[in-house]
């Protein structure tokens, strides 16, 4: 069957592609394979070139050579990257249902000046699961650790982190609604979902390389999903939140794929032993 996917950059492949193929596993991978499975996935070689070279510049890849042949692996800051990944997908999921009614409070005072490191702290606390209780002051359920984030930005001396809970009586639910944008986040789940879900129980038949390149593309949009959704506590959500079923159906999808992807990455994946 033919799945109608939203546009994916070649940067977000590129990490899915490394979280399957390379995390943990200690070893580079040829560029040559990575253009024939993202050619399979759509992606022209020159843009997965493109995206290869501007990773090594940021220091996403490392690169090396072996006779006329070039590979890639992973540095401490791509592999770290990727176990957060990792970590969201298969361990804490995308459903909160273990809070333990613990919050995350972070506040910050930056000079006017300062509006790339505001964009950028803003952006990063986003992708960390915050939301904007008031100017100023953000909050996550549970307990956060953004200490790197903090420290990445050089930010030590703007900026407080708290942990607390709310006081009896405190409406959680309207103080969840008020943060974040409910309906958009709901809305990419069920996006997601009605663009997977049929999969699920089409009867037709892939070729076991086109199960590799559709692997990619459902983990990539998957982490794109849930990075930019925080885990907020389910019994303070509405009862039918889509994320439930968005997950359940990633998951059924990924065990499909899995065999059949896994044997086209022995054939079309060319490796050699990390240094």
């Amino acid at each position: 069957m033919r799945v109608t996917t939203p546009a994916l950059r070649p940067q977000s492949l590129l990490l899915s592609f490394l979280g399957d193929e390379v995390l943990g596993r200690g070893v580079c991978v040829y560029t040559g394979s990575v253009i024939e499975v993202f050619r399979r996935a759509g992606v022209g070689e020159q843009a997965t070139r493109s995206t290869l070279t501007r990773m090594v510049a940021r220091g996403l890849l490392s690169r090396r050579r072996e006779g006329r042949r070039t590979y890639v692996g992973l540095t401490d800051r791509s592999e770290a990257i990727l176990r957060d990944g990792e970590r969201r997908i298969w361990k804490t999921g995308a459903v909160n249902r273990d809070w333990d009614g613990t919050w995350t409070l972070l506040g910050f005072s930056l000079p006017e000046s300062w509006q790339r490191q505001r964009h950028d702290l803003r952006s990063q606390l986003t992708w960390a699961g915050f939301g904007a209780l008031f100017s100023g002051l953000w909050i996550a359920p549970g307990e956060i650790d953004v200490s790197g984030i903090v420290a990445e930005l050089g930010l030590a001396a703007h900026v407080k982190v708290f942990r607390a809970r709310a006081d009896t009586g405190t409406d959680i639910a309207g103080m969840i609604d008020e943060t974040w944008d409910l309906g958009e986040l709901a809305a990419r789940y069920r996006e997601f979902e009605a663009a997977w879900r049929p999969f699920v129980s089409d009867d037709t038949d892939i070729t076991t390389e086109d199960a590799l390149a559709v692997r990619l593309r459902l983990t990539s949009e998957w982490l794109q999903v849930i990075r930019s959704a925080p885990r907020l506590p389910v019994q303070h959500l509405p009862a039918d939140w889509p994320a439930v079923g968005a997950e359940e159906t990633f998951r059924a999808v990924h065990g499909l794929l899995d065999a059949p992807a896994r044997d086209a990455a022995r054939r079309l994946i060319e490796t050699v032993p990390a240094e």
